[in-house]
């Protein structure tokens, strides 16, 4: 029987955040193909409104009929989708379209709109998982004219944004101000910047968590490049690049950037923990990953949390799933098939969960 699959794609906020759900959703259009499911593509615009390509090229999109949200609604029930996969990255697409679905009472993919939310907000995201026993930088949010009370280095960052965007190392107190700015300039809501002690290097990972079958499976690590004296934080251009024709690129997908940390490497198990914390305290479902700077005696700090996959080839989810032994296939069917059986759980991660990997 074939399930019929909506796509949800592009971005009410901004061109940036449409360009970047139209790279990672049509590499997923592509590689999850197959005779079990039947694809159709949403497409919002900066301008809120919808569209319904017959797929993700610039010419199919501006080909398409633009609704408004009344006739988007219509067009979705005449589709019928069994199941949304969320592909919008920025954070009304993260929660209100997200939400919608809930309205229509369509299942989708991955978290609820709520725990998206959480996630979103650095600090809040912090304030939970800390909660939970995960090592957290110490931290404080400000408003541009606020003090900075934590002692440097500090790293600011905007509250709720994401790919690094306007992200600060700061050792010297006269850089502050410029730093907080930088960083409520690039703040989606309130102009807020967090402010965090710099956690010495050390290494940069990440970790996913999915679900499969019911047991919560912490992946192998993705680790970055990062030096203590020339790249001590990463930063926007070690995530996304633009090409000459204007094209959203990817950077930090090669040998040079990234790689997969060996299962025996010891920062693993410790790691791995931690995550499982954080997909359970931030209540997650289906997947989630979780962002650590280890520090130089091994021990991890939570820096943020990303509970989106794309399912594109390139997601670090799905890189991480495959070093584990579950194809890209398997992971898309795993996330599809609980939807469909049940579409509000959220399978918690007992004391009991361990990280193992797959065969």
């Amino acid at each position: 029987m074939t399930t019929t699959v909506l796509h949800l794609a592009g971005s009410s906020t901004s061109d940036f955040y449409a360009d970047v759900s139209r790279l990672y959703a049509a590499d997923c259009l592509e590689a999850t193909a197959g005779e079990r499911y039947e694809f159709h593509v949403a497409y919002v615009t900066p301008d809120g409104r919808w569209r319904f390509p017959t797929d993700l090229s610039a010419a199919a999109i501006d080909a398409a009929e633009p609704v408004d949200l009344p006739g988007a609604v219509a067009r979705i029930a005449a589709i019928a989708p069994d199941v949304m996969v969320p592909q919008m990255f920025c954070v009304a697409g993260m929660t209100h379209y997200r939400a919608l679905f809930d309205l229509l009472g369509v299942p989708y993919l991955g978290n609820t709109p709520d725990v998206m939310a959480v996630g979103a907000d650095k600090a809040r995201a912090s304030a939970v998982v800390g909660a939970r026993g995960v090592r957290v930088p110490a931290s404080q949010v400000v408003r541009p004219g606020d003090e900075v009370t934590l002692e440097l280095p500090v790293v600011v960052k905007p509250v709720d944004a994401d790919n690094s965007l306007g992200v600060t190392l700061v050792r010297d107190s006269a850089d502050l101000p410029a730093a907080v700015e930088a960083a409520c300039a690039h703040a989606v809501g309130a102009r807020r910047a967090l402010v965090e002690a710099y956690v010495e290097l050390g290494r940069e990972v990440r970790c996913g968590v999915v679900d499969v079958d019911g047991e919560l499976v912490a992946l192998p690590l993705e680790e970055y490049a990062v030096d203590a004296t020339t790249k001590p934080i990463r930063d926007e251009a070690d995530k996304l690049r633009r090409a000459e024709d204007g094209e959203l690129g990817l950077v930090a997908k090669d040998a040079e950037h990234a790689w997969i940390v060996a299962d025996d490497d010891p920062v693993v198990a410790r790691v791995q923990e931690a995550a499982l914390r954080c997909y359970d305290a931030l209540g997650c479902r289906h997947y989630g990953l979780f962002d650590f700077r280890v520090d130089p005696v091994g021990e991890p700090y939570f820096l943020e949390a990303g509970l989106y996959c794309s399912y594109a080839r390139t997601s670090v989810v799905a890189v991480m799933a495959g070093a584990a032994g579950i194809d890209l296939d398997r992971l898309f069917a795993l996330a599809v098939d609980d939807a469909l059986a049940s579409p509000a759980a959220r399978p918690a991660a007992s004391p009991a969960a361990r990280p193992r990997s797959q065969e």
